[in-house]
């Protein structure tokens, strides 16, 4: 990053979703126009999050795993352990970015990432995420108030995919959802937590 742009790595290893999302909500409602910008790096116990476009009926049974109403962008998704999530908290007019080019950027980095292991993703039209093979492995969802962003994605790396039978991903019946390890079964989290950090830098 350059000087003017700092962006500071936290990891926060395996926390809980909702102090987690207070603590997004408090770092942003203190910046000020001089704060760096921050990438934190988390796993959460099993949970359901329901973004602001959520519709209850999207959780299409009750497995027992929390369900938490949330102020990202999005419908209902899951979040567990084997599951990175990076959360942005950035100042998108000082780094010059609308929202649909964070979007793209984050994307673009998982993309990247997958391709350096010969997986070949894409996005799909008017449904943020990454795909491969028509499965989602990556989820996007972002929060913007007063030029600031918090929240970001969850990409799927080894964990257990079972509890998004219970939900319709992202809204969309019948979507499936797929993981790095069933491209590369011993797959580690913290190379691709590293790895992410990398193409995250270089897109921001």
């Amino acid at each position: 990053m350059g000087e003017d742009r700092p962006l500071i790595l936290r990891r926060l290893g395996l926390v809980a979703y909702e102090p987690t999302w207070q603590a997004m909500q408090q770092f942003t409602a203190a910046r000020g126009a001089e704060t760096p910008d921050e990438l934190w790096l988390c796993e959460h116990p099993p949970v359901f999050t329901l973004g602001l476009a959520g519709k209850p009926r999207h959780l299409r049974r009750d497995i027992g795993i929390p369900v938490i109403k949330t102020d990202r962008g999005g419908q209902i998704t899951y979040h567990g352990p084997g599951q990175l999530v990076a959360y942005l908290l950035l100042d998108l007019r000082r780094r010059g970015l609308t929202v649909k080019g964070l979007v793209e950027r984050l994307e673009q980095a998982v993309i990247d990432l997958l391709a350096e292991d010969g997986v070949f993703a894409q996005r799909r039209s008017g449904a943020p995420g990454v795909y491969v093979q028509g499965a989602k492995i990556a989820a996007l969802g972002l929060k913007v108030k007063n030029g600031c962003c918090y929240h970001g994605l969850a990409l799927n790396v080894a964990m257990d995919l079972t509890p998004f039978t219970a939900i319709d991903p992202c809204g969309d019946e019948g979507l499936v959802v797929t993981q790095i390890a069933a491209f590369r079964p011993q797959v580690r989290s913290d190379e691709i937590a590293a790895r992410l950090v990398d193409q995250l830098r270089q897109k921001l």
